[in-house]
């Protein structure tokens, strides 16, 4: 699904993904659950070029869904794995990702969701982000650690554009913008929330749901607010 002439959803049985083109550069943002590879391929060659054109992968935290396909594709031409220290273990295998804290509300959803996830094939980080860096991609893409959803949890952000990148920290249910669920933390999701709701943004991307196209900035704050009073 074309967004803009520069970003693209790719969207999966559980989950999506992002790629963001500059000029003949691609960079792929989160990867599906495993065995999607050929569905990234297959975006990537719908746009009129090969998937030599992927340059970096950037993950927004490390669940099975987001990071499924990122072994596969770094293989295709080595392009090389962003993700957050935190969450880094869990992309490599070397950890398991942190229990979520439930409400009531969300656990049959959890219940009929992550088990049909399979399991990511463990994939190196090329390099372990902090927070605050700016990535070569979209004019600038700003590293913004948002923890809650897990501990290692990014969002990228392209203020040229105006693009937010915000894996599972905010999704939509219902067809409404909401916190995203599944937090491991949920006051410190909040405090994402919040963070996320203060920028500049007008196209929102999140991991679940369909992306907000225009006014987003306003759409997170009415999630900070309903929240904020729930």
């Amino acid at each position: 699904m074309l967004i803009t002439e520069n970003l693209t959803l790719i969207r999966f049985p559980v989950g999506q993904a992002y790629l963001w083109r500059d000029s003949d550069d691609l960079t792929l943002i989160d990867t599906g659950a495993a065995g999607s590879a050929q569905t990234i391929a297959d975006a990537v060659t719908g746009l009129g070029l090969t998937t030599a054109a992927i340059k970096r992968i950037v993950l927004t935290h490390g669940h099975n869904d987001h990071t499924g396909n990122a072994a596969e594709v770094r293989t295709w031409h080595g392009a090389p794995v962003f993700a957050h220290h935190a969450d880094a273990p869990l992309v490599r295998g070397d950890a398991a990702p942190p229990v979520p804290v439930l409400q009531d509300w969300e656990r049959p959803l959890y219940d009929s969701i992550v088990p049909t996830v399979p399991d990511a094939v463990p994939c190196p980080v090329d390099v372990e982000l902090e927070g605050g860096e700016i990535l070569p991609f979209g004019g600038g893409a700003q590293v913004l650690s948002v923890p809650g959803h897990t501990d290692g949890s990014v969002a990228f952000f392209l203020p040229e554009h105006r693009v937010l990148f915000c894996g599972d920290t905010i999704a939509r249910h219902e067809n409404q913008v909401i916190l995203g669920v599944f937090n491991s933390d949920p006051d410190r999701a909040m405090e994402s929330l919040r963070r996320q709701s203060e920028l500049d943004v007008v196209i929102a991307c999140l991991g679940h749901g369909d992306p907000v196209v225009g006014e987003a900035a306003t759409a997170l704050r009415s999630a900070l607010a309903t929240h904020s009073t729930a």
